[in-house]
């Protein structure tokens, strides 16, 4: 992760000089060759002198007016931002800047105002702000380049060359869990779990009362493992129990033991477990319990010491901190300063945003909503909300103005860069939202009014009767205008001829005209009676968007943190993508950003969005059609389509559509056995390599049931399909992150896949006997119909 390139490209310190305004006072260790007057303008917001210390954010090698050209070349190397195409665009540099105030009536004015700023490659600016204080301190006391030198030598002193670099599906497994151990085995700089400690028995308060179900104890990796360390075929457990990532576990029953020969599991409850045996001998545990524990026979099986504490359930044994952050220092002037790197952040995520708090400040009963009504923004009329609003703005290349009058510029940065975020699907969906943003935008330099489809906050209420704006966001008093001339700059046109699909009775016009709200109502109603509002459709109080946003202001309302917000918000944008695609396929016959739609049949998997019906695909894509065919016009599409090219060329798991698979099993009711049986054989017969598995989780995260929509294959009637979900949880717990995902099943489920596995282990072992019984005998009922059920007995 450490890349080439230092952390911390330039240092720069701007002070307010009452006679001259802000002034550029020094740029180290060289001069960026750009304007001196834009960069203090930037650094010493309007309004600074009204706060004791501020924040702010702006980018540079955005845009020809702020692209830098230092004599001395910059060693950088492509970044992921820059993954577009356009190798000749200079790295975007993130700028953060702290600007303090100190009164003093010895001076004019009664007040010093300083601000020091550092341009560094890496979005997660945030974790230099420790550091940026103690240097702005550090020049007040000793006014001089010597200080600039310092900060610029701690900050790219700081080591990271032991983080570790995850791909884009370990970043979205990762985020979504809250498992502090998510990963833990690519931290080359924990030690193991020594074999000692692996085993020790703990007294009866270590352990965790019966009503939390199943309890895991784990042991150290076997240094005397020899197997093939390239298994073409998913590893069976051992002969005395059924070892799950070197995890002995059972039911958690005092009285009874439900299994001598499984006695083991996936445990997820908190709480460590004593007694766990070695060489696979059967001991007691410290409650009187008896468990076997062995080694797998493949050394590819997860044995990492999986043991939560009794302290955080989410911790492992050995591990003492979060692994979504690495841990790393930064010297300076004697203190050292702890850093928290984060690990799973997407260049379009940039800083300490936070989507809750944007969603709160509009989502007030006393947000107002003014201005003309547009197709590309108001998705569902006059009851569209203003989160809405915004997101078809950003994704439709909306110019968007957040202003927020008499309030600290470091908020108004923190909206911009949640708007970013959220029209992005936290980074994980589209991108080109940062490079056209200006967290703080002042008046000076007023060049990027001029940026096609700029998302910028600014402080002074003058840029709300002058600047050239489609949306104001007004922070302070929660308005949401529409500009006048919406329709000037953005005008309606009508749809082209629109392609009808076989499996629909009327086409889809594209943009929400007159006719064309007309149809979809007749359409949508399906009563053959005119509607009394020509805008009914269009305004519908339980739209698919509100409920959306019903249910997030209710998560938040409950307590439900950022993460949950963020997932929800790119499953959300994943989404849309989709049903673009779908739209592209019936509009304008084919698509470039998805695989294309297909039912099941004839033995060939199905692709693409999933629907319960057809009837509510069309009334979907019909309320979504504007803001699609206003996307497809914007640049973030013209990403996407090349993010999804590459993506189909680099993908681990080829052949078919896996999300659509995984919807099916997850949303459809009364899937056909062959279907169902397809699916889950096509994924067991493409899990083989770790980079499989983890596009595969990466499709199934925790908020959304995980692997639940798997394991429910274990309880199917037909016995093909329950062997073939056991194959796709056997290599699932080769891996260390497969093992945390199993553990998240319930008790139910984490019991059917080990008595599953461990009968088709039986299996295996009477037949390399020769105990094979006769096959009048071999024959198993169905995992949901006993034979009293069907009237047998």
């Amino acid at each position: 992760m450490a890349g080439k390139g230092p952390h911390c490209s330039f240092v720069l310190l701007a002070e307010f000089d009452i006679d001259s305004g802000a002034q550029l006072t020094y740029q180290f260790p060289q001069p960026l060759g750009t304007d001196e007057g834009l960069l203090a303008n930037l650094m010493l917001p309007d309004g600074a002198e009204r706060h004791l210390e501020d924040w702010t954010i702006f980018f540079l090698n955005q845009t020809p007016f702020n692209t830098i050209a230092p004599v001395l070349a910059l060693e950088t190397e492509p970044s992921d931002n820059q993954s577009n195409g356009e190798d000749d665009r200079p790295e975007l540099l993130y700028v953060l800047n702290l600007v303090r105030t100190k009164h003093d009536k010895s001076v004019r004015r009664g007040a010093v105002v300083k601000a020091m700023a550092i341009c560094t490659r890496h979005p997660f600016i945030q974790i230099f702000k420790p550091v940026l204080l103690l240097a702005l301190d550090d020049y007040f006391a000793n006014p001089s380049q010597e200080c600039l030198t310092r900060l610029f030598d701690a900050i790219n002193s700081m080591n990271i060359s032991a983080a570790p670099a995850l791909t884009r599906c370990e970043k979205l497994i990762m985020r979504a869990s809250e498992r502090k151990d998510i990963f833990a085995e690519k931290f080359t700089h924990i030690p193991p779990l020594p074999l000692k400690a692996a085993h020790k028995t703990t007294g009866s308060n270590g352990s965790h009362s019966s009503e939390d179900g199943v309890l895991i104890s784990a042991r150290a990796r076997s240094t005397t493992a020899t197997s093939d360390h390239n298994p073409t075929h998913p590893s069976s457990p051992s002969d005395s129990s059924f070892s799950l990532g070197g995890s002995a576990v059972w039911v958690n029953d005092d009285s009874v033991i439900v299994d001598s020969q499984v006695g083991v599991a996936i445990g997820a409850g908190p709480g460590s477990v004593g007694g766990a045996s070695v060489s696979g001998s059967s001991v007691l545990t410290s409650r009187g319990r008896r468990s076997t524990d062995t080694s797998s026979n493949s050394s590819h099986a997860y044995s990492g010491g999986a043991i939560p504490t009794s302290s955080d359930p989410h911790l492992r044994s050995g591990i003492s901190k979060d692994t979504h952050f690495f841990q790393t220092s930064i010297a300076y002037k004697g203190h050292t300063l702890p850093i928290k790197l984060p690990l799973a952040t997407f260049p379009e995520e940039v800083g300490e945003y936070s989507l809750i708090q944007l969603i709160q400040t509009f989502s007030s009963p006393l947000i107002t909503i003014s201005g003309p009504l547009h197709p590309h923004l108001h998705t569902n009329g006059i009851l569209t909300h203003p989160i809405t609003i915004l997101f078809n703005a950003l994704v439709t290349g909306k110019r968007i103005l957040f202003l927020g009058h008499n309030i600290p510029a470091g908020q108004v940065a923190n909206y911009v860069l949640s708007a970013c975020a959220l029209g992005s699907g936290c980074g994980a969906v589209l991108r080109g939202f940062i490079e056209r943003s200006f967290p703080y935008a002042g008046l000076a330099g007023e060049d990027w009014v001029s940026t096609p489809a700029y998302i910028a906050g600014v402080t002074n209420p003058i840029f709300e009767t002058s600047g050239p704006w489609d949306l104001l966001m007004d922070i302070g008093t929660g308005r949401v205008v529409v500009h006048k001339d919406i329709h000037v700059s953005f005008p309606t046109t009508m749809a082209p001829p629109a392609l009808v699909n076989p499996m629909m009775p009327r086409p889809i016009k594209a943009e929400n005209s007159t006719g064309s709200e007309d149809d979809i109502q007749r359409i949508a109603t399906r009563d053959g009676k005119d509607g009394n509002q020509k805008s009914e459709f269009a305004a519908k109080q339980d739209s698919l968007d509100n409920m959306f946003i019903e249910d997030l202001i209710s998560a938040i309302t409950s307590h439900f943190g950022e993460t949950l917000v963020r997932m929800r918000f790119t499953e959300y944008v994943s989404r849309f993508v989709r049903l673009a695609s779908r739209y592209e396929e019936l509009v304008v016959g084919s698509t470039k950003l998805g695989c294309g739609s297909a039912p099941f049949s004839d033995g060939s998997l199905g692709s693409g969005i999933v629907f319960p019906d057809e009837a509510v695909a069309f009334k979907e894509l019909a309320a979504n059609a504007s803001r699609i065919e206003g996307w497809r016009r914007s640049k973030s599409y013209q990403y996407c389509v090349q993010d999804f090219k590459k993506y189909r060329a680099t993908a681990a798991i080829q052949g078919f559509d896996l999300s659509h698979q995984l919807l099916k099993l997850r949303l459809v009711k009364n899937l056909p056995d062959a279907e169902v049986e397809l699916i889950v054989r096509s994924i067991a017969d493409n899990l083989r390599t770790y980079e499989q598995i983890v596009e595969l989780l990466a499709c199934m995260p925790p908020h959304a049931g995980g692997l639940q929509p798997l394991s429910f294959c274990l309880f199917h009637h037909q016995e093909s399909i329950r062997e073939a979900t056991v194959d796709i949880f056997n290599e699932l717990r080769q891996n260390p992150v497969g093992v945390i995902f199993l553990q998240a099943l319930n008790h139910f489920q984490r019991y059917a896949y080990v008595r599953q596995a461990h009968a088709r282990e039986s299996r295996m072992k009477d037949l390399s006997h020769g105990l094979a019984p006769p096959p009048h005998l071999v024959s198993r009922t169905p995992s949901n119909r006993s034979e009293v059920s069907l009237g047998v007995m």
